[in-house]
């Protein structure tokens, strides 16, 4: 027990003595603030939860509240769940009855209560986001305007975004065409929502807002009934929450000319928070509102909450250093009595498929020591890193979960391009017929494809075939459809894997349709990926990436490398490329190594799996073991947040959230290439990497490590010693090989007219490569002229070569 723990609050009535146990000083202090506005800095891991809970119970068992007095606000529903869950166990009332919950659930509760004065039906219903879009394209397509030039996804975007903002129509400004109808179609849309009955989540908010803020008595009521009001998250609040709170509390000046604190004719604010931790900009969230909050309501106690109850003393330094260089911050410094622990892993591998090797090699030590898989979380900065680390998992048979997502290829633009691509392999494929023969939209309405599945049943033939059968504008659109794809099929010929994909992804309308979505940028940061997926896969599977398809009419014939293959697999040249030896792949390989990997190692409900999250998705979790990946300038920070300090530091917030989910032990890697957007990317390691304190730091390779000359010895040396790339890096311990080097063959002797006679060969040897330059074998397969080797060749990453036909050198 802390010297201040058996301090006893002076309140009207005693309280359980267990209720205060246990809390530190700093959590003491803010549960037991008379009245009066307050805000609580709440580190990261800091107990804001138990000291929000404590706060209420406090209040309640000392005759300074009812139970009706109370409301706190959330952001998530998971949240008001577990505050209300918590109060059960600490009072003897129900607390239930409380007004604990989100701002929508809040204000759907007042307008419940209040729906003639809201000039609402009394069974008003709420419209979801999809529901709001629907109304608005109702509107779009009654005032008849091109969607083209006003799409109804933006339009809903842009009404939501005014009503965050408290703007209703006559408040937007009007200052050319294009904005006087979006006004119209906004006015519109609202006279439709009135007509119906009807309410959008935003509108929860702004009538709230707008019914107290002009019903002076009302207003007065909610201020005397809620003399206590909590906020949890202060930092992720908007515009117009900030006004919303502000109608239920009572205004400073007022509250300042009380006679007393607890004057009658004033309530108290407690807001919680940590402005460190505001990391949803690009939702509306105003970190500003709690230095607003501060100095609006004249804050006369601000509790730092610094202690932390989750990480390690080295975790922790890190999180301070970094964030130190925000300038626009309130300031706290997050401590622990636990010790300092492992110092925080810095890795740097040479590509991004070499950085997934290094994770799950460390994730299968972890496991092998006793961590459950559900205790390794990988994090990223966007969406589409998931793919490389998906892959490796996969192929070593780990399962894995994606934390608030989908896998890689379960999203729906990646779905989407695929179906594309099986099209162009066979366009009778009715399964991806159906997915994208309205996507983007064509005007082939749901009638349209019933009728055409009907003609299809009766001919016994695929959709595509039966387009004919369908007449008017349905078959002129169809038609239009299936000219699209045989286009794509004509046109693919002759191009490589990536240059198929690039052209059906333009040619389909998906990366247009994705450019004019509001968050599409991810989206089309997907579809990038999925080339470099495809460039990924010609190289480890052993095909060259310049491998290109053949028409079908020029498929070899009997006697030849395609004899008895299927039409779709022998149309694709399978000769190695002369000038490097790299053997090539067709489309539809690429096409089943994807669906096989959408199809297994998934894990199941209950299943212990490594957990794949975005930094944004792993807000308020914590783990044991964190890795966080792709740490380069571009990458994180994000290329699109460079351009302004308030995007930097925005950025800055994100590394400390990520940073601050690590328990035990905290890894950060980057590396020196990796493929984005369809390029090879030679990178720069992040800032923030320079930012944090060395002595808390252990880096796993030279800090200036290049991969150039040199590295084929340097991993000779390690390999020799039995450890492969793990050791040459510096991870302190001897592992067997990883599971992608464990070699077939350890030497094999070819004849290779590009090494003038016999090439000899064996695991760890290193050579040199006109193209690739200086390499290390790691794998050696088959024999005489199919005699193939995988090299990694640093930089350049793993390539298999043909042996027969690559220019190698052996280095002694």
């Amino acid at each position: 027990m802390h010297e201040f723990d058996s301090v006893a609050p002076s309140a009207p009535h005693a309280t359980d003595p267990r209720l205060l146990a246990n809390l530190n000083p700093e959590q003491l202090a803010a549960v037991t603030l008379p009245p009066g506005h307050a805000l609580i800095l709440a580190g990261a891991g800091s107990g804001k939860t138990r000291v929000l809970t404590t706060r209420i119970a406090w209040l309640i068992q000392t005759g300074q509240l009812s139970p009706g007095g109370v409301m706190a606000v959330t952001f998530t529903n998971k949240a008001a769940k577990e505050m209300i869950a918590r109060l059960g166990t600490m009072l003897p009332v129900n607390p239930r009855g409380m007004w604990i919950g989100t701002f929508h659930g809040l204000c759907n509760r007042f307008l419940r209560a209040h729906w003639k004065l809201a000039a609402l039906p009394q069974s008003f219903q709420i419209l979801d986001t999809q529901d709001s879009l629907s109304a608005v394209k109702r509107v779009v397509k009654g005032m008849q305007l091109d969607e083209e030039r006003f799409v109804p996804k933006q339009i809903s975007w842009f009404i939501a975004a005014s009503k965050d903002e408290g703007r209703r129509p006559r408040d937007v400004a009007v200052h050319d065409e294009q904005s006087r109808v979006m006004q119209q179609v906004y006015q519109a849309y609202e006279d439709q929502c009135q007509r119906e009955g009807v309410v959008d989540f935003a509108e929860l908010m702004l009538r709230t807002y707008e019914l107290l803020r002009d019903n002076d008595p009302l207003r007065e009521h909610y201020r005397r009934r809620f003399r206590h009001i909590l906020v949890d998250e202060f930092q992720d609040t908007n515009r117009l929450q900030y006004l919303w709170l502000k109608m239920f509390a009572t205004p400073p000046d007022r509250a300042a000319s009380s006679s007393s604190p607890g004057d009658s004719d004033a309530n108290s604010v407690f807001a919680v928070g940590d402005d460190d931790q505001s990391i949803y900009a690009f939702r509306g969230a105003q970190v500003g509102n709690m230095a607003d909050f501060e100095r609006e309501f004249k804050v006369r106690e601000v509790i730092k909450l610094e202690r932390n109850y989750r990480s390690f003393g080295n975790i922790l330094d890190a999180a301070n250093h970094l964030i130190s260089h925000n300038e626009h911050r309130l300031g706290k410094n997050l401590r622990t009595e636990a010790g300092p622990g492992e110092p925080v892993r810095v890795n740097e591998a040479p590509s991004d498929f070499a950085e997934a090797q290094w994770l799950l090699d460390e994730a299968r030590f972890l496991h092998r020591e006793g961590s459950p898989r559900s205790e390794i979380a990988v994090l990223y900065r966007s969406n589409a890193q998931s793919r490389v680390i998906e892959s490796a998992l996969f192929n070593a048979g780990i399962p894995y979960r994606v934390y608030g997502g989908l896998r890689f290829f379960e999203r729906a633009e990646i779905k989407h391009a695929l179906a594309y691509l099986r099209l162009t392999e066979n366009p009778n494929d009715d399964t991806s017929y159906l997915r994208v023969v309205n996507f983007p939209a064509r005007g082939i309405g749901a009638r349209t494809l019933e009728q055409l599945q009907d003609a299809a049943r009766a001919s016994g033939r695929s959709l595509h075939q039966s387009v004919g059968a369908l007449g008017g504008k349905a078959g002129a659109n169809l038609g239009a459809f299936n000219a699209m794809i045989e286009s794509m099929r004509e046109a693919t010929h002759g191009l490589t894997l990536r240059e198929i994909i690039e052209h059906v992804i333009a040619t389909s309308g998906l990366a247009d349709f994705y450019k004019a979505e509001r968050e599409g940028a991810e989206r089309l940061e997907n579809l990038d990926e999925l080339v470099n997926a495809a460039e990924a896969f010609v190289t480890q599977e052993g095909f060259g990436k310049d491998a290109v398809a053949l028409p079908v009419d020029e498929t070899a014939g009997p006697g030849t490398i395609a004899d008895g293959l299927p039409q779709a697999v022998a149309a694709v040249d399978f000769t190695p490329d002369a000038e490097t030896g790299e053997i090539m792949s067709p489309l539809a390989a690429f096409l089943t190594h994807a669906a096989l990997e959408a199809g297994d190692n998934q894990a199941q409900a209950g299943q212990d799996a490594v957990q794949l999250m975005t930094v944004h998705a792993a807000k308020g979790l914590e783990f044991d073991n964190v890795f966080i990946t792709g740490l380069e300038e571009g990458l994180f920070p994000n290329e699109r947040a460079l351009a302004d300090a308030d995007g930097l530091e925005e950025e800055r917030r994100l590394m400390y959230v990520a940073i601050t989910r690590a328990r035990k032990r905290l890894c950060l890697s980057f590396s020196q290439t990796r493929m984005l957007h369809g390029q090879t990317r030679y990178n720069v390691k992040s800032r923030f990497l320079e930012e944090l304190p060395e002595a808390a730091l252990k880096w796993l390779t030279p800090k200036n490590q290049g991969f150039g000359s040199g590295f084929a010895r340097e991993y000779q040396q390690a390999w020799q010693r039995g450890s492969g790339l793990g050791s040459m890096v510096g991870a302190g311990r001897v592992e067997s090989p990883p599971a992608w080097a464990t070699p077939k063959t350890r030497e094999l002797t070819v004849e290779s007219p590009a090494a003038s006679g016999a090439l000899t060969l064996r695991v760890g040897k290193s050579v040199f490569h006109t193209k690739f330059g200086e390499g290390v074998v790691v794998t050696l397969e088959g024999s005489g002229a199919d005699a193939r080797a995988q090299i990694n060749f640093g930089r350049h990453g793993m390539k298999w070569l043909a042996l027969a036909i690559a220019k190698l050198t052996p280095i002694d």
